[in-house]
């Protein structure tokens, strides 16, 4: 827990006020909560960390429940507006801004995008459904994406059209 914490610092540039940072961290209590023995305990952390995801979603407008496994080095970088479902997943490197929602297509589907490493989702965007994003992506601003995105591509526009991205040499 405290190895993820230090890279999710680091993500964020050190900065302890950071309001995607205290979303993280309370995600990483979440976390860790699960392996807590005995049970009795883990049900007196769960209450806490039930109360402080609620605490964090009222305050920062965040809403990442602890069933999302996230890689090292993800980075919130606006906070506000934010939606995750719990059945997404996130590689390593990855950044998210204000005002996006990863989530079902519909809930009769419950799957969620599954993103890769290196994936920068712009501020807006909407990523829905039972989607896979590529390593080394960028999601435009205000884009939807409903389809699978490939590595090394940039997915922008209403609904989302896939571009290769041009990789600097």
């Amino acid at each position: 827990m405290f190895k993820n914490i230090r890279h999710d610092l680091r993500a964020h540039h050190g900065d302890w006020g950071a309001q995607g940072f205290w979303a993280l961290l309370i995600y990483r209590f979440g976390r860790w909560r699960y392996h807590v023995r005995p049970a009795m305990l883990r049900k007196l952390f769960s209450f806490i960390y039930r109360l402080l995801y609620k605490m964090v979603q009222i305050v920062t407008g965040i809403e990442l429940p602890c069933e999302v496994p996230i890689g090292k080095n993800f980075c919130i970088e606006h906070s506000g507006g934010i939606v995750v479902s719990g059945f997404a997943r996130f590689g390593d490197n990855c950044r998210i801004r204000n005002g996006v929602v990863i989530g079902l297509s519909r809930v009769s589907d419950p799957g969620a995008p599954v993103f890769g490493n290196n994936v920068d989702v712009g501020a807006g965007a909407k990523v829905l459904g039972h989607i896979r994003i590529g390593n080394n992506v960028c999601i435009g601003a205000n884009a939807v994406v409903l389809q699978d995105v490939p590595d090394n591509c940039i997915a922008v526009g209403v609904p989302a059209t896939i571009k290769v991205r041009k990789l600097p040499v």
